[in-house]
């Protein structure tokens, strides 16, 4: 694990915290505006100048606040670029941002928003200063590996010194050891910044905050549906951790006696590094016996999880996989051969997998 050091935390700090805001929109055309000026005959070379005298046109195009307003431009232009929009010193903006300003709706922004910051958002970039590393593509990361994220895992992340780390992410254990020794006076200080990475979080598309025994979760929004039924707005049907974490446990210790003491797919049979305790019967559809009986799960892969959890496929009692009429041909091709193995498929979890067919059947009949 990496060494903290709470002053070179994640430094984002934002002006504006509504990107569809029409002052954030004009101070960012405004800086692309000015890349293309500067860039007009190849290579630039920066100059405070030039930088001078953007932060002078946007003071005068925007309206004037309470707030200083050169504090607050600059904050708005280095806004630009540790968000992604725009690469330190001029040089140049991504590729997607001048499809953001001319987007014609809000989803539209979101969407390429959220490619635009997981690409190249740095946190502790500046107009003048360059860093390498991207944390929000780190903690997207982390997220697919631990399944899910509290607000205190996003806090203590926030001091993980990336570069020191052979690998591009965190388990749970990693996080655990940094929140446990995460300084209180941190989190104290360094609030606004933190409420700042969560508003970015929130800006983006397919994952959501869940609030769930009290305490925020950051999920990827499919999991989320899984975990918390369809209808996320609404008040929905709330998971034990506990329970669940035993659930996921007793699966995992299925698949190492089964296969060698190794976890495997309980499908594909491949050690993936990620495997999702995937509920045959939906766990918003199951009593409190259901929802934790490891029989009513099985240890797949994201892909093969996705198809399942979606009713896209389903299995017999035999174990031969079988398709909704809504899945492209090639995709049956392609899974057509796989089944699963006999000694996963005990009596309980045939029960299990009826309910789950029954359910593809329905769902195709309304397509």
């Amino acid at each position: 694990m990496p060494q903290q050091n709470y002053e070179e935390y994640w430094k984002l700090t934002l002006e504006y915290t509504d990107f569809n805001d029409d002052k954030f929109r004009t101070t960012l055309a405004m800086v692309v505006e000015k890349i293309d000026e500067l860039n007009l005959n190849g290579h630039y070379t920066y100059k405070s100048s030039d930088n001078k005298a953007l932060q002078k046109a946007i003071i005068q195009k925007l309206p004037k606040g309470a707030k200083d307003p050169l504090i607050s431009t600059r904050k708005a232009i280095n806004q630009c670029v540790k968000l992604g929009f725009v690469n330190p010193k001029y040089q140049s903006y991504h590729p997607n941002t001048k499809d953001y300003l001319n987007a014609k709706s809000n989803k539209r922004r979101q969407i390429l928003l959220s490619k635009i910051i997981y690409s190249n958002a740095k946190f502790n970039s500046s107009v003048t200063k360059e860093h390498n590393w991207s944390q929000i593509n780190f903690l997207i990361s982390t997220l697919e590996e631990v399944g899910f994220l509290t607000s205190e895992d996003i806090i203590a992340m926030m001091t993980v010194d990336i570069s020191s780390l052979d690998k591009n992410h965190l388990t749970r254990n990693e996080i655990d050891k940094v929140l446990n020794n995460l300084d209180l006076d941190f989190i104290e200080r360094k609030y606004n910044q933190s409420g700042y990475l969560k508003n970015v979080l929130r800006k983006l598309d397919e994952i959501v905050f869940m609030k769930n025994n009290g305490r925020y979760e950051l999920y990827f929004t499919d999991d989320a549906k899984r975990i918390f039924g369809e209808d996320l707005e609404q008040e929905s049907k709330k998971r034990n951790p506990y329970l669940h974490l035993l659930y996921k446990n007793q699966l995992f210790e299925e698949s190492e006696e089964k296969y060698n003491e190794k976890r495997l797919c309980f499908l594909e049979k491949l050690d993936y590094p990620v495997l999702i305790a995937s509920h045959i019967k939906p766990f918003i559809d199951s009593d409190e016996n259901e929802a934790y009986d490891p029989n009513n799960g099985l240890l797949l892969s994201r892909t093969i999880d996705s198809l399942f959890d979606l009713k896209y496929i389903s299995f017999t009692d035999e174990g031969t996989m079988i398709f909704s009429n809504r899945i492209s041909n090639d995709v049956k091709e392609f899974w057509k051969d796989y089944k699963l193995e006999e000694n996963i498929l005990n009596e309980r979890r045939k029960e299990y997998l009826a309910y789950h067919r029954n359910l593809m059947t329905e769902i195709d009949a309304r397509a």
